[in-house]
């Protein structure tokens, strides 16, 4: 059986990343835009100045904000599309690679992957980066999101048969390892953000794409109306038994693994290949930046810290855990 894919590789992506866009489409967003900013409720900022509240989530008020504008007016979902949705810090990075993988695993050789020069984030398009031109792609597309279920277009999650894969993790660890990256991305003229801090606005909700328990249930409700549209997984499940989630992931996406590949250790490469340990210590993601915007510019090191479970606790004191079990349970 032929399982291979015609979706971009990613020197591709990062050529047609920035494409040319409807420039119309383009001024009618940011005309609403400038109309609805100054009557957003504002909050403390982790790595701007302040965030602001729209339909209920906290958003940087420039590029988040506005990319979850463009998708809400102007996005063309494709019924094939395969959206790998997360709450930053929840485990990106690894699951991109994993999914990449996955979906494209007769089209590479370990030996010479793409993952091995590229970082996974040029592999699966932004599309909260707005504004950002993707009908250039063949299908099925791999596209990721952080956008919650529940601002989603109703052409992404009712009209259409649009994939998701979702991931969750314990949140002491999201608040710490968000704080820590956050913190890297902050700008100089900006007084770094105090954990102390941090955790009051995590437990108040105001943090990016959150409250995090809201983005979580909106995808977990989602997948329990629609289990063959959304699959919901756990980072600490992941880290326990990653070969068992990659095949889950496999059947998911529409592509299982055959017995022969399986016999063959394709789901064990795979997991070597994307696995912490192999991906931060590569060149590329240890020397090399990613580019999201002209204001953001990452160092790609930094999305490669630990990747532990239950690394929260060694920064928050007793009364801070307590206090998140208690919103989250």
């Amino acid at each position: 059986m032929d399982f291979s894919l015609p979706s971009p590789d990613c020197n591709t992506i990062s050529k047609t990343y920035n494409g040319q866009i409807n420039s119309d489409l383009i001024q009618k967003t940011n005309e609403r835009y400038r109309e609805i900013l100054p009557n957003l409720p504002r909050g403390k900022g982790w790595m701007t100045e302040h965030l602001v509240q729209y339909q209920g989530v906290w958003l940087t008020p420039n590029a988040a904000l506005k990319g979850l504008m463009w998708v809400q007016d102007h996005f063309k979902p494709r019924s094939t599309d395969i959206f790998l949705a997360t709450f930053p810090k929840t485990g990106t990075t690894w699951l991109k690679a994993l999914t990449f993988a996955t979906f494209n695993r007769t089209r590479y050789g370990f030996a010479d992957h793409p993952l091995l020069t590229t970082v996974p984030h040029r592999c699966l398009p932004f599309l909260d980066a707005c504004p950002n031109d993707l009908d250039g792609f063949p299908s099925p597309r791999l596209l990721s999101t952080h956008i919650p279920y529940t601002l989603l277009p109703n052409s992404m999650t009712v009209n259409r048969s649009c994939r998701f894969v979702y991931i969750c993790r314990d949140p002491k660890d999201v608040l710490v390892s968000k704080w820590l990256f956050m913190n890297k991305l902050r700008p100089k003229e900006l007084a770094p953000l105090s954990l102390e801090e941090a955790f009051e606005l995590f437990c108040q909700g105001i943090s990016h794409y959150g409250p995090y328990w809201d983005h979580v249930l909106g995808y977990w409700k989602a997948s329990l109306e629609t289990p063959e549209k959304v699959l919901f997984l756990k980072y600490e499940e992941l880290k326990e038994e990653p070969s068992v989630v990659v095949k889950r992931l496999g059947e998911f996406l529409g592509h299982p693994f055959s017995l022969q590949e399986e016999s063959e250790g394709v789901v064990e490469e795979i997991v070597k290949l994307c696995s912490f340990e192999n991906l931060s210590n590569l060149e590329v993601n240890k020397s090399s930046v990613l580019k999201l915007s002209t204001q953001i510019i990452i160092d790609n090191r930094h999305f490669f810290r630990k990747g532990k479970v239950g690394d929260g606790k060694s920064y928050l004191t007793d009364e801070m855990i307590k206090r998140i079990n208690e919103i989250t349970s």
